[in-house]
């Protein structure tokens, strides 16, 4: 029997596979197996993984200090908000001292401060 009716008769019979690989031929398409895992995405660069990694530990610092600062403000201006009241408490309907201006001042420019501050970067 000849080499290709060899092959034909095993395409006709059923073992189509092992007779095709033993006589070195190649599976059609369909009929090859899958052994190709899927491949996991990495990163183009390694450096990439460990910069957005640093990246986002920077933003969490600078974050953490943002609120330290918030509070450390707000704690301040709370201070000078009593203070600038007690004052007013102590004046009369005809005077205002120049430190309750002052004070007024300062508050002004601390709340601002706090409020940019709590918009974030």
């Amino acid at each position: 029997m000849s080499y290709k009716a060899r092959a034909s008769a095993a395409i006709r019979v059923g073992g189509t596979t092992l007779l095709l690989l033993s006589l070195g031929m190649a599976l059609p398409a369909p009929l090859q197996l899958q052994t190709q895992l899927p491949s996991i995405p990495q990163p183009a660069n390694p450096d990439d993984t460990w910069s957005t990694q640093q990246q986002r530990e920077m933003a969490e610092k600078l974050n953490f200090q943002r609120q330290q600062e918030i509070k450390k403000d707000t704690d301040k201006l709370l201070k000078l908000a009593t203070e600038l009241k007690q004052s007013v408490d102590k004046s009369t309907a005809n005077t205002l001292s120049l430190d309750v201006i002052k004070k007024a001042d300062e508050i002004e420019k601390l709340a601002k401060s706090v409020k940019e501050k709590m918009k974030g970067p």
